[in-house]
């Protein structure tokens, strides 16, 4: 637990992934090449919304090295009872969004599949459609899909246990309305009565990319005995193997997952083209690679939805709250499945609301279909509250960090749904940055166009089964197998947590990851749950295997079990450090053919039922050109509440990255579409990611409040460091300038807009 002196956990460590992702020796999904591979190209749709009345793919299959060219109709997808197909992973006969992909082109090479793409004619019938969120809430709106209808909350439960429940009961909704949200507590209007001041404010968020460096890929070998294997770059590989049987047809245990090293995920690899994958590989019967271009992902990928808030907000003059009253539209795309849920428990969330009423839509647009990202639904729910609470401390005369403090929800508080917030850490990393010397020190009269801004952002966690397996191998080390996807070095931190365990340093662990077939179950990686989910049962499978060693060692230096220990790569008896005997001598007394012990096998498995919500505070100071309205953001300072940091410097870099993509939220990114629904922004050219330059030094404050249930304390640190930031520079941009965003990402002619007046 944190304040305890450890062997291993809680000191900086090098990840294990990094010499061969360092020196180009990583083999990735699209590096692989089986015999027969083809490679293919996706002929994607140029309209909003089209009748496909016809795909002429004659002049595509003239090209020599053109093997096929699917459609939804010649893919291997099962059939439901009246003969339907159960999945649509083409667009059949209707494209519902610019770039959804109509057709599959498989070719011997990448380049005579791009020919074959290129050379493919559709028949359009184009058809009205509809991409204003509010003109989408109109039950006299053009239906975007009604194939499709439902909201998703298995996939949504991945991320966030406060989405595993629906949040209201299921009800008639307008033609393009998925899903709602409402929740109520006291009595509103008597709240805004005792309110001394009120702050209305409505604000938007733009659809906002992943901005992985490895696009969408997946490769799905068959077999001649009704088998698939999948190779992919995945968050959640038995989530994936699911959705593939599904939608082929056949008995999950005929898949085999087979998770490559991710290169980026952010919530946006979470099983997205691996069924088609998978269907046009048995229709062809041979192993099919799909990989996205850069264009293909930002126009057919799944990226965070864009959303309008309108949030009130009433306090007294002594710095209560008394109500919150707010309004939340989130676009879902061609299917249902936006984090509008988890948004409007979390803008109701962060303080103590004793009047409150949330109300909230998720509508569907004929634009591609919205996913997670980092903290999915946070980054616009504390965008909108955070605004409010800044805007109502200015209006109180209060300091906004005191207005926090005053305000902010601690252990037993009710959240929204009713659930009570488990022991959490926002009062101590408010009270952290509090401390800071770029708050404490904050000059009174700052320079022109210099500001500071704070912000909080919280997440729930969620939670799911974990087992893990922990083998003694012949050299003395250890092994641990797991089935989940390394995305930002938990295998290290897993590798520390078993060392610890058995009294080693973490280079004498190994951890592997393997396929579907052979692994222990395992979460997917997401909703800051993989380090507290998993780190349990990697601990109890290292017990598990110490247990064994003891009991085997204990024979052969004839003492009890209990008086060994293991330290050093010895078993010893404790207190005697000359006796004993090597882990490698262990290994081999089980591991030979005239052995009489079974080899170390340790097995451990957790389910957590309590997830362990992580809180960030957030500082930012920006400088504003006044002359042009770019935004600098020159000084930054975060602190998180970590429980306990198993491997300070991967924490570290989680908050870092958090950070960035943070200042990318408020400054930079942003998809915006045409009248007919098509992307402005189809390569990196168009879509402003956040380079290195734009990103300032970071001070990262790592606070521990231990969390019960994780492993020595610990907790998942993955999401919270990506929520404050845009909330935090658009408070520091009205401390500069005396105006306030409403928008993002914050553009320089908004930020014009704001020093003018205008």
């Amino acid at each position: 637990m944190v304040g305890t002196t450890y062997k291993s956990v809680g000191k900086r460590t090098k990840r294990i992934d990094s010499p061969p992702k360092l020196t180009g020796g990583e083999r990735f999904t699209a590096d692989l090449r089986p015999p027969g591979l083809l490679f293919s190209s996706i002929v994607g749709s140029t309209y909003g919304h089209a009748e496909i009345l016809g795909v002429d793919s004659s002049a595509a299959l003239e090209i020599p090295g053109v093997v096929a060219v699917l459609t939804q109709d010649s893919l291997a997808i099962a059939k439901d009872e009246n003969g339907n197909p159960v999945a649509k992973l083409l667009a059949g006969d209707r494209a519902v969004h610019v770039g959804q992909p109509i057709a599959l082109v498989l070719a011997e090479t990448a380049v005579a599949a791009q020919d074959g793409a290129d050379a493919v004619v559709i028949d359009y019938r184009e058809l009205p459609v509809v991409t204003v969120l509010t003109e989408a809430l109109d039950p006299t709106s053009p239906q975007v899909n009604a194939d499709i209808r439902g909201d998703f909350e298995d996939e949504a439960a991945i991320h966030n246990a406060d989405a595993a429940s629906s949040t209201t009961e299921k009800k008639d909704l307008p033609v393009n309305v998925s899903n709602t949200a409402e929740f109520d507590r006291g009595d509103i209007e008597k709240g805004f009565a005792e309110a001394d001041a009120i702050v209305e404010l409505s604000l938007k968020s733009e659809r906002v990319h992943q901005g992985y460096i490895e696009t969408q890929v997946c490769m799905a070998v068959p077999d001649m005995t009704n088998r698939i294997t999948v190779h992919t770059s995945t968050q959640a590989a038995f989530h994936v193997r699911g959705k593939v049987a599904d939608a082929i047809g056949i008995p999950r245990a005929n898949v085999t997952v087979v998770p490559m090293p991710v290169g980026g995920g952010f919530g946006g690899k979470f099983g997205l083209i691996e069924p088609m994958v998978a269907a046009a590989a048995m229709a062809v019967d041979r192993p099919v690679l799909v990989q996205y271009t850069r264009s293909d992902d930002l126009l057919a990928g799944n990226p965070a939805p864009d959303a309008e808030i309108r949030v009130k907000l009433g306090a007294k003059n002594d710095g209560t709250i008394t109500a919150l009253d707010a309004d939340l539209l989130f676009d879902a795309g061609a299917t249902p499945g936006s984090p509008l849920g988890i948004a409007a428990i979390l803008l109701g969330g962060y303080y103590k609301f004793p009047n409150l009423k949330i109300r909230g839509s998720e509508v569907m647009t004929h634009r591609a279909s919205g996913g997670a990202y980092r903290a999915p639904g946070a980054q616009q729910a504390t965008f909108a509250i955070e605004s409010a609470m800044d805007e109502l401390a200015t209006k109180l005369g209060l300091d906004p960090m005191e207005f926090r403090l005053q305000n902010c929800v601690e252990e037993g508080d009710l959240r929204p749904n009713g659930g009570a917030w488990p022991r959490i850490g926002m009062r101590e990393s408010l009270e952290a940055l509090k401390r800071h010397p770029l708050w404490a020190n904050r000059p009174q009269n700052p320079e022109p166009g210099t500001g500071i801004g704070i912000a909080v952002g919280g997440w729930p966690g969620a939670v799911e089964p974990a087992t893990a397996v922990c083998r003694l191998d012949e050299d003395g080390k250890l092994t641990v197998v797991l089935g989940t996807s390394d995305l930002n070095g938990t295998n290290t931190s897993f590798a520390m947590v078993a060392a610890e365990t058995l009294g080693l340093d973490a280079d004498e662990v190994r951890v592997t990851t393997a396929d579907t077939s052979s692994a222990p179950q395992s979460p997917g990686a997401g909703g800051s749950k993989i380090t507290y989910s998993v780190a349990p049962a990697v601990r109890r499978a290292a017990e598990d295997a110490l247990e064994q060693i003891k009991n085997i060692a204990a024979e052969h230096l004839e003492a009890s079990a209990e008086d060994l220990e293991v330290a050093d790569g010895m078993v010893r008896v404790k207190g005697v450090p000359g006796s004993g005997m090597s882990l490698q001598e262990v290994a081999a007394l089980t591991l030979t053919s005239s052995n009489t012990h079974g080899p170390v096998h340790g097995r451990g498995s957790a389910s957590l039922t309590q997830s362990s919500p992580g809180f960030a505070a957030h500082l930012a100071e920006v400088k504003v050109d006044e002359l042009t309205g770019e935004v600098q953001v020159t000084r930054y300072v975060a602190t998180q509440d970590v429980g306990f940091a198993i491997n300070p410097a991967a924490v570290e870099g989680q908050i870092h990255g958090g950070v960035a993509q943070g200042i990318g939220w408020a400054l930079y990114e942003g998809q915006t579409f045409d009248a007919d629904g098509g992307p402005m922004a189809s390569s990196l050219m168009d879509y402003a990611l956040p380079r290195a330059t734009m990103i300032p030094n970071i001070d990262v404050v790592l606070v521990e409040v231990a969390s019960e249930d994780g492993a020595f304390g610990s907790k998942g640190v993955g999401e919270p460091p990506a929520i404050p930031g845009a909330a935090a520079i658009a408070n520091a941009i009205k401390n500069a300038t005396g105006g306030r965003v409403t928008s993002l990402p914050i553009r320089s002619s908004d930020v014009l807009s704001l020093i003018s007046g205008t």
